[in-house]
């Protein structure tokens, strides 16, 4: 199953006349202006997702930052956002896809195969020379069925244990998993025996996926092999998708975590580790947010 698709086979799709759903995820930690950058340039057609609403239910300590919605609210905005059943989805963002990974596998784990990344994102359309358009889209309403379940997925008290049967992966930036900086959650660490494995590191400096052989040879690099059970986790559960999708290219499937560090690191009875190895000096429960400046990826 196809996970990305390039500025040149969308636009192909396009002109073909193939129905296709674009959807505009531009999302940043920290930051609140996807909207207005959506509303200066976008592909044509494409409809705005707004992933905190959208793609996310009220934080609580108890979930972590960004809950997954349940199955009926998330089919109520794939249905606003004109998907129908049978449509082809095309996801996109102006970072490296970082947050257009979280409807992909959202829409994957609903049942709706037919949804890729826009290589590249937005960056990549705009350098090939492909036109791009301002104002708000305002598709039809369309009629698609969603199912929920069909990605793997764990829970916390699986995430604890991970690490004696599997591989369990930390998609943040190397300073939050060795406790160096915590922008946003309660402690600062990782999930003791989680190896790091930042998403940055799936990407070219202009944002495209890196090509199947040298993901491959990375998550080598990181100890899998083609019997490892893996799971992935970051903030909250937003960029672990991207690492999800980059482990797809290089042939495994693996497991999200959707509470994340988030949830992780509010439940006072578990352990945080902090260093650069799996298992350090690890801390107790929440002494509040960490106010150091520092790199936000890992959302």
């Amino acid at each position: 199953m196809a996970t990305l698709i390039s500025a040149s086979e969308l636009h192909q799709q396009l002109e073909t006349g193939q129905r296709t759903v674009l959807l505009d995820v531009r999302w940043v930690l920290g930051r609140t202006d996807g909207h207005l950058e959506y509303l200066s340039a976008h592909l044509p057609g494409a409809v705005y997702v707004d992933l905190p609403t959208e793609l996310a239910d009220h934080a609580q300590p108890g979930l972590g930052r960004h809950p997954l919605p349940a199955r009926d609210r998330f089919q109520e905005s794939a249905r606003k956002w004109g998907i129908n059943d049978g449509d082809t989805v095309v996801a996109y963002d102006n970072s490296g896809s970082m947050a257009a990974a979280r409807v992909w596998w959202m829409l994957r784990n609903a049942g709706f195969d037919a949804v890729y990344l826009l290589d590249g994102g937005l960056a990549s359309w705009r350098a090939a020379g492909y036109p791009v358009e301002t104002g708000e889209a305002s598709p039809a309403v369309g009629n698609v069925t969603l199912d929920e379940g069909l990605m793997p997925a764990i829970t916390e008290q699986e995430a604890a244990q991970w690490h004696r049967k599997g591989v369990l992966l930390d998609a943040r930036a190397g300073e939050r998993y060795a406790g160096e900086v915590e922008p946003i959650d309660p402690r600062a660490g990782h999930i003791p025996g989680a190896v790091s494995a930042p998403t940055t590191g799936n990407i070219t400096t202009d944002g495209m996926f890196l090509a199947v052989e040298e993901l491959r040879r990375r998550f080598e690099a990181l100890g899998l092999d083609k019997s490892s059970k893996v799971a992935v986790y970051c903030g909250s559960g937003v960029t672990a998708s991207h690492e999800i999708a980059a482990l797809e290219i290089a042939g495994y499937r693996a497991a999200l975590y959707p509470g994340s560090f988030s949830q992780w690191s509010n439940n006072a009875a578990n352990d945080v580790a902090v260093g650069s190895a799996p298992f350090e000096q690890q801390s107790g429960g929440p002494s509040g947010t960490s106010t150091l400046p520092g790199s936000s990826v890992g959302a």
